[in-house]
């Protein structure tokens, strides 16, 4: 039954905290709940974590502090197995989730608790170039020039660069047919990438922050970000072919279940859902789960994009087994 809609840290790149609490979870008594997110929504749930903290105290008369950590999501996801107290994780693909699950962590089910197989918002693969385009791209194709630095993370432990490759798979499969072709694209695409980061925030961290490389593969709101915040200096290049990129969230249940904070819990991830929540969403670059949120943002997002699913790839269980496991489609071309 769904939940009521209104009802990442040794490899973690960065955390941040509230209130002044460090750690994965804070040792103070007031009432706590942890996040472990992934790297290219820390700006969203710094915002979205104020926004939470007023309603719940307005609705149970109860103050919640809510502590957050991003990373890479493949990351993330094996730190809460390792140990981090995580009372939700919200994630860049469901597969993350699910290595969780496998250990017991998170109840089977998870992916029903919430609207949208528990995906309150999406984002679509776009590409960030310098202002000018000096580079002249418009297209995937044009990724595979000879002279054209490529930075995009790395898909062992990026969600969002799993994401990336499956974009570039798409194109690939709608402009060749024959599957050796594609992986001939793919093969070129890589072999022009000049940095592969651990997470989405650092190959963005590194294609501005350092100034390297001409296009950084990018979730479309970090790319919206970086022009917004970086003004006359950058520009978006949709893609003919991206992928919707849809983030999962869920209830870490054993651990609410030891921090007494199941409610808490439930409810943050369930405001997420809230108009307030959605438009939030919207403003930070996410196109929200509600449309007729996502309607009131049309100048914002190019709704034009054709876009595949991780349906189109037999789901995320069977796209990761075929491309990205160890000595999958990924290893073999990226170390050949």
């Amino acid at each position: 039954m769904k939940k009521n809609i209104r009802c990442f840290l040794a490899m973690t790149l960065a955390v941040t905290l509230t209130a002044g609490m460090y750690g994965c979870k804070s040792s103070d008594k007031t009432l706590t709940i942890t996040n472990v997110s992934y790297d290219a929504t820390r700006d969203f749930y710094e915002e979205y974590n104020k926004l939470f903290e007023a309603y719940y105290e307005s609705r149970y008369n109860k103050p919640v502090t809510v502590i957050q950590s991003h990373g890479g999501s493949g990351s993330q996801a094996r730190s809460v197995v390792e140990g981090c107290n995580a009372d939700v994780v919200t994630l860049a693909l469901e597969h993350d989730i699910s290595l969780i699950e496998n250990t017991g962590l998170i109840d089977k089910g998870w992916e029903d608790e919430y609207e949208n197989t528990s995906s309150p918002y999406t984002s679509a693969i776009v590409f960030l170039v310098r202002k000018g385009n000096p580079k002249g791209i418009h297209d995937w194709n044009d990724l595979i020039k000879d002279g054209v630095e490529i930075i995009t993370p790395d898909p062992k432990s990026s969600g969002g660069a799993c994401w990336n490759f499956l974009a570039a798979l798409s194109y690939a499969q709608v402009n060749y047919k024959d599957t050796g072709m594609q992986k001939e694209f793919l093969k070129k695409l890589y072999s022009n990438v000049s940095v592969l980061d651990s997470g989405a925030r650092g190959s963005a961290t590194t294609f501005v922050e350092n100034n390297k490389g001409d296009v950084l593969i990018a979730w479309e709101n970090e790319a919206m970000a970086t022009v917004d915040n970086y003004a006359g200096e950058y520009e978006i290049v949709n893609p003919s072919v991206s992928i919707t990129a849809q983030p999962s969230v869920a209830v870490v249940d054993d651990n609410v279940r030891m921090n007494h904070s199941e409610n808490a819990a439930a409810e943050y991830l369930g405001y997420l859902y809230s108009d307030e929540a959605q438009r939030l969403a919207a403003q930070y670059g996410y196109r929200p789960y509600n449309k007729d949120i996502l309607n009131e943002f049309t100048d914002k997002f190019d709704t034009a994009i054709r876009c595949t699913s991780i349906e189109d790839f037999g789901g995320w269980n069977a796209a990761y087994r075929k491309y990205f496991d160890d000595g999958a489609l990924f290893d073999k071309i990226y170390n050949s």
